[in-house]
């Protein structure tokens, strides 16, 4: 939730624990990684050994998978936020038509013509108009290797998101445009086989 971009007090209402639980928790994980602040803890590398991001050769040799630009392909993902998950879910899939991909809470996913769209209520409560470009990138550590040196500030580091359930993984690290607009890398990582 941490490198999601969560507050203190955001992780604490979705965890339902107490800020007390969250800044021990906190101060634990940083503690144990060795890292100082909430920033840095934001932008430590943590891929699991166990992922498919992990265990892939891109994170075994990162210097030969050294890019000098980030390799973006495509657009994978969309995102906009609603009022109403459910209201937005109906009107997107029955008046317009898309693919319904998935559900999750207060996110809905749809395929628009191999572009995702990524529907969610705002974590504040507070709605505003909004998207996200999320930019399709084949090797998602080189991509922000290769953008950090050319200056772009992220967010945090390349986290997972998702597994799904044929374990393939979404991992994602956001930064912005010069206009403050945010924007993300996005890359799937199958397991290896």
């Amino acid at each position: 939730m941490l490198r999601h971009g969560f507050t203190n007090a955001q992780i604490t209402r979705a965890r339902r624990t107490s800020a007390d639980a969250t800044k021990f928790h906190m101060r634990n994980i940083a503690a144990k990684l060795d890292i100082r602040g909430r920033i840095a803890l934001r932008h430590w590398n943590g891929i699991p050994r166990a992922s498919a991001l992990g265990q892939s050769e891109v994170a075994r040799s990162p210097q030969e998978t050294a890019m000098t630009t980030p390799g973006i392909s495509s657009i994978g993902q969309i995102s906009i936020v609603t009022r109403d998950t459910a209201r937005a879910e109906a009107f997107y899939r029955d008046v317009l038509g898309l693919t319904h991909l998935f559900t999750f809470g207060t996110l809905a996913f749809f395929d628009v013509d191999g572009t995702r769209l990524f529907i969610t209520q705002p974590e504040d409560g507070e709605w505003k108009p909004s998207s996200v470009i999320y930019f399709q990138v084949p090797n998602i550590l080189a991509a922000h290797e290769a953008l950090a040196a050319q200056g772009v500030a992220f967010e945090s580091a390349p986290h997972l998101i998702h597994r799904h359930e044929n374990g393939v993984e979404e991992w994602m690290a956001f930064f912005r445009d010069p206009d403050e607009n945010m924007l993300a890398l996005m890359s799937q990582v199958a397991p290896a086989e």
